[in-house]
C-alpha cells in the first residue's frame, strides 16, 4: 500500500502512536527499497512468441560474466553452460555480448534453439534473484550515440532553464552528441556523486536501441532491419558542467564515470510493440517522466537514417534515443538528485533500471 495512503488510514483510526507507526512505515518503505536496489523484481512480458531477451550475467559469485537468455517464468538460461551440456559449438563467444550480435544470423538460430531445448529441460535454469546482471554491453566498442531533444515538449521545458539561449526553434534534423564508454553502468549499479564537482546531477529516462549489422547510408525504410534489440539507459548528466563549462559543449556533462546505467537486458524487436512503450523515471518511488514512444519527434527509422549518413554503425552500437519532458533542471524549482537517492527507470515492455546514488569518498 502507498505510504501516504497508510498515513491517511492512521490519521482517520485515530492512533495515539502516530508519530512512531510513522516512523516505523517509512522505516518499512526504506527497507523494501534497500531490498529492491539490486535485484529484478519482475520480467515484463513478451509482446509474441518471436522475441527474446539476452542479459549479461553472472551466474555464481566472483565468476566470469556469460551470456544469458531471460525467460518470463523468472530464470535465465546459462547459454555457456547449455551449449556445453548439448555439446554445440557456438557462433560467438558465449561472454560476449558484441560477439553474439556480431554472429548475425547464425547466432540467433543457435541461441532460439538452446531456448526452446533449456525451456523443456529446466537443467540449466537459474531464478533471476540468484543472477547478478551487469550491463548488457558492460565494454561498448564506441560511444555511445545519443539524442537530444526528441520530444517537444523537453525541447519547450529547458527554454528557460537552459543557459545557451541561442537555439530557440526546434531543430529540423536530430541533434545528435555522445557519452564517453566509462558511463556504461549495470542496471542495479550506484551512481558516483562527486560533491566537490557538481551538485546538480540530473536523470534522463530513455529507450536505447542497439544495432545488429554493420551499415552506412542506411535508407530510412530499411532501418529497422539494422535493430538488434531495445534496452533501459538513462542519460545521467550534470548540468552545471553540461551548461556551463567546456564551452557549452555537452560531451563531459554527459560522460562521468558511471553516468549510463543500462539493461537489464536487450529485448530482440519481436518482443516489443513500440507504440506501446512508455519511458518512465521515478526517484525514490516518485514519477518525475512518463513519456510514450508515439510522442518522439524523430522516430527510430529516421534516427538510424540520418546517423548513418556517411558515418558507418557497428553491431552492437549503442543509440539512445532522448527524454520525455520531466527533467530535474527544468522543474520550478529544479531537483537533482543527492546521495541515498534511488533513480528507478523503466521502459514498459523492456525492462527496469534501478540505480542508488552514492557519495565518492
Amino acid at each position: 500500500m502507498d505510504l501516504n495512503i497508510q498515513r491517511r488510514n492512521l490519521l482517520k483510526a485515530g492512533s495515539v502512536t502516530l508519530g512512531t507507526a510513522v516512523m516505523g512505515l517509512q522505516a518499512q518503505a526504506q527497507t523494501s527499497q534497500d531490498e529492491s536496489t539490486d535485484t529484478v523484481q519482475a520480467v515484463p512480458p513478451l509482446a509474441s512468441a518471436s522475441g527474446l531477451r539476452f542479459a549479461t550475467c553472472q551466474f555464481k559469485a566472483n565468476t566470469p560474466a556469460n551470456i544469458g537468455i531471460v525467460l518470463e517464468s523468472g530464470h535465465v538460461i546459462d547459454v555457456q553452460a547449455e551449449a556445453k551440456r548439448h555439446g554445440l559449438k557456438l557462433a560467438f563467444a558465449a561472454d560476449s555480448m558484441l560477439s553474439f550480435i556480431a554472429s548475425g544470423d547464425g547466432g540467433m538460430a543457435q541461441m532460439q534453439s538452446l531456448a526452446a531445448k533449456a525451456a523443456k529441460s529446466k537443467a540449466t535454469l537459474v531464478p533471476v534473484k540468484q543472477v547478478k546482471f551487469l550491463s548488457p554491453i558492460p565494454k561498448p566498442q564506441s560511444n555511445i550515440y545519443c539524442v537530444g531533444w526528441n520530444y517537444l515538449e523537453h525541447f519547450e521545458e529547458g527554454k528557460e532553464a537552459r543557459v545557451d539561449k541561442a537555439v530557440t526553434a526546434y531543430p529540423e534534423h536530430p541533434v545528435f552528441f555522445t557519452k564517453g564508454v566509462h558511463v556504461m553502468n549495470s542496471p542495479f549499479g550506484t551512481i558516483p556523486y562527486d560533491a566537490p564537482f557538481t551538485a546538480m546531477a540530473d536523470w534522463e529516462a530513455e529507450l536505447a536501441v542497439v544495432i545488429g549489422k554493420r551499415g552506412r547510408n542506411i535508407a530510412e525504410e530499411q532501418a529497422m532491419n539494422y535493430v538488434f534489440g531495445y534496452s533501459a539507459f538513462n542519460d545521467t548528466t550534470v548540468r552545471d558542467v553540461q551548461q556551463k563549462r567546456h564551452g557549452g559543449q555537452w560531451f563531459k556533462g554527459k560522460s562521468l564515470d558511471g553516468y549510463g546505467p543500462m539493461g537489464p537486458w536487450i529485448v530482440t524487436p519481436g518482443g516489443v510493440v513500440l507504440d506501446d512503450v512508455r519511458i518512465i523515471c521515478r526517484v525514490n518511488g516518485i514519477e518525475k517522466q512518463n513519456g510514450s514512444y508515439k510522442e518522439m519527434y524523430f522516430k527510430i527509422p529516421r534516427l538510424i537514417a540520418e546517423l548513418s549518413r556517411g558515418l558507418t554503425l557497428e553491431p552492437g552500437d549503442i543509440i539512445s534515443t532522448g527524454t520525455p519532458p520531466g527533467v530535474g533542471f527544468a522543474r520550478k524549482p529544479p531537483e537533482f538528485l543527492k546521495p541515498g537517492d534511488v533513480m528507478e527507470t523503466e521502459i514498459t515492455g523492456v525492462g527496469t533500471l534501478r540505480n542508488r546514488v552514492k557519495a565518492e569518498n
